[in-house]
């Protein structure tokens, strides 16, 4: 008797054990689901896409010799106590883009920041004052090694332009009379701090069509913003930075582009 007791004991707990396993599977993929039906997940990537790195040197970007390089098939841009950067300074690819799919990976310390330089401007002209000969100016997509909001991975800085932090992560926005408007709430602080990862590769993903600009955090979108037609900038320099003050460093990997 015992033993047939024990058995369907075993069979009951087995049992709950599957439908539970099962509830979870279905779960995620309605999670999932959700997801793709609210146009929140990364689009596929293609193999159109143009390498912008080819992993052994930087050949079509230029930038502070002393304080980038190549290692282990990976950009590395780094500032010490003895090679500090003066001000802000980027590595700069050769070419300028206008409607694009950006994708990438980047790992950073935690000390500083870092940031994607996109549709911007290089500053030589000397009345303008920049701080060294690699200056951008324009949209950044801002990198940083936290997943705590607002301060986080993601969001739209107006580098060495008046509107500073243009929109943040987890909004859908437009800019109107001069000011950003929020149209809906993109991921929650709970949700973005379980998708970024600390000390570790992130993917990013940029696509810009016109006035619209959409940013992808490792396959999910977190920001989704239109400018006006009287501030957008629709083409100029990609770069990745290096911020001036603490001592710090920023990886880069896999950069490919594609014109749209």
């Amino acid at each position: 008797m015992r033993s047939i007791v024990t058995t369907l004991s075993f069979t009951v707990v087995f049992f709950c054990g599957a439908v539970s396993h099962f509830s979870a599977i279905a779960q995620d993929a309605a999670v999932v689901a959700a997801a793709n039906s609210a146009g929140i997940t990364a689009p596929p990537g293609t193999d159109d896409m143009q390498s912008l790195f080819n992993g052994t040197d930087l050949a079509g970007w230029e930038g502070d010799e002393r304080l980038w390089s190549v290692t282990d098939g990976v950009i590395r841009g780094e500032t010490t106590v003895d090679k500090p950067s003066k001000g802000n300074t980027f590595l700069i690819w050769k070419d300028e883009v206008a409607d694009f799919e950006l994708r990438l990976s980047f790992r950073v310390s935690s000390v500083n920041n870092s940031g994607i330089q996109y549709r911007s401007a290089h500053i030589t002209d000397p009345a303008k004052k920049p701080r060294n000969d690699y200056v951008l100016r324009g949209y950044q997509h801002e990198i940083r090694n936290s997943g705590d909001l607002p301060n986080v991975a993601g969001f739209i800085y107006d580098e060495g332009g008046k509107r500073k932090r243009m929109c943040l992560v987890g909004d859908k926005a437009i800019w109107q009379d001069g000011k950003k408007v929020i149209q809906s709430t993109l991921i929650s602080p709970e949700d973005f701090k379980k998708l970024f990862r600390v000390d570790q590769w992130n993917d990013v993903i940029i696509i810009a069509k016109g006035n619209r600009i959409q940013h992808y955090l490792n396959g999910r979108l977190i920001l989704d913003f239109t400018d006006s037609d009287a501030q957008a900038t629709l083409k100029g320099r990609l770069g990745l930075q290096l911020h001036g003050g603490k001592p710090m460093w920023a990886e880069y990997k896999q950069i490919r582009l594609k014109k749209l």
